[in-house]
């Protein structure tokens, strides 16, 4: 198989994002349901600037999608995908 290297530094990228703690946990609550920039905060006990700023980096990687409804601005999970990465690792780390 050839090698396609922008696909392998996508890929990289995304694997980077489950490296960090705080966008872990809200990759797991987002597993669940979708919530927004507040409800996040209050659920992981965490202030908004820092919740912001991993959010935007999910955004940037497409990790999470928004919603708006009036002023609120709600985020879930891109698609299934992301949540079965986050299932196998965390099936994978409690089994070992």
């Amino acid at each position: 198989m050839k090698e396609n290297r922008k696909a392998i530094e996508e890929t990289v990228s995304l694997f980077k994002i489950f490296s960090d703690r705080t966008r872990l946990r809200i990759i797991a609550l987002l597993s669940e349901a979708e919530y927004c920039v507040q409800e996040i905060c209050e659920t992981l006990k965490m202030s908004q600037s820092s919740i912001s700023h991993q959010l935007k980096l999910l955004r940037d990687l497409n990790v999470v999608k928004t919603r708006r409804d009036g002023k609120n601005i709600f985020y879930s999970l891109q698609d299934e995908h992301i949540k079965e990465l986050y299932l196998i690792g965390y099936s994978h780390a409690n089994e070992c």
